[in-house]
């Protein structure tokens, strides 16, 4: 059986959260901890998948989690989580958002064999509408398949039209995109450290153009992948508290498939996020 987790939540907006938890005006965005609120997967707002979260986690890619859950939190509503491991099995329709994590490669190798088995359900998923956020080893398993520094070929879920293949070296630094996501273009800042090469076929798009760093294979000046609302990326990080754009495009997504309309989010104070996407930006060397 999966687990079922709940983030903090409490009601922080400036204005009216779009679905049943008014705020009150009065509140403002503060740096402090939300107090508990307890919420089933069932009447959460959002309802978020983690995969496999023991072995995919490295680079503090959890914390994008948090970040779904307390930008949701500021806004009157709340994210349930579902951790869901190996042999364990995955409703579909019971997820609005699907998150996979980075791993070792030998964790990565173990999970690949796992996931083939939720393929079906996840492709499922997927065409329904779900989000999808996969970072790093998820863009290669969401693919058509990885073929490792050996040689061996680790199978992919097909939520993507890409293929990934190891390189001579590995791909590392500071990386700076601007994405493009329903039509609207920001730029985007995180860590890259992969040894893949990402080729995309013709029914994926880049999530983004390089401006700094090397993204899907240091050739082709593309990052990501973008298909229905699967985002595939080897931005680390976590990338998300730097990027709060990111996070409220993929927030507004999941919580489409939840409501089944769309949904416009209330502004937040994002004068700390944008500071560190900042500082961010120009470590990496890029004049703005």
């Amino acid at each position: 059986m999966s687990r079922t987790e709940t983030d903090p939540a409490d009601q922080k907006a400036n204005k009216p959260a779009p679905s049943r938890t008014e705020t009150d005006p009065a509140d403002q965005k503060t740096n402090k901890p939300a107090p508990s609120r307890t919420e089933k997967a069932d009447t959460a707002d959002v309802r978020l998948c983690h995969l496999y979260p023991e072995q995919m986690n490295i680079y503090a890619d959890r914390g994008n989690i948090a970040v779904f859950g307390q930008r949701l939190a500021w806004r009157g509503l709340a994210l349930a989580v579902t951790e869901v491991g190996l042999g364990e099995h995955v409703e579909p329709g019971e997820h609005d958002l699907f998150y996979l994590g980075g791993g070792q490669d030998r964790d990565q190798r173990i999970v690949a064999n796992d996931l083939v088995t939720k393929a079906a359900a996840l492709r499922s998923a997927a065409a329904d509408g779900a989000a999808f956020l996969w970072v790093c080893g998820g863009i290669q398993l969401a693919g058509v398949g990885y073929t490792d520094a050996a040689g061996n070929r680790l199978p992919g879920v097909g939520l993507l039209d890409l293929d990934t293949e190891a390189g001579d070296r590995r791909l590392v630094g500071d990386l700076v995109i601007e994405a493009t996501l329903d039509g609207r273009t920001s730029e985007v800042v995180g860590y890259e450290n992969h040894i893949g090469r990402t080729l995309l076929g013709p029914a994926a798009v880049p999530l983004g153009r390089v401006v700094h760093g090397h993204g899907n294979d240091g050739a082709s000046g593309h990052e990501g992948a973008v298909q229905q609302r699967v985002i595939g990326t080897y931005l680390h990080g976590p990338v998300l508290p730097k990027n709060p754009w990111f996070a409220d495009v993929v927030l507004a997504w999941a919580l489409e498939h939840r409501t089944g309309g769309p949904v416009e989010l209330d502004e937040l104070d994002d004068s700390l996020e944008i500071a560190a996407h900042r500082v961010a930006v120009s470590r990496a060397g890029v004049e703005r």
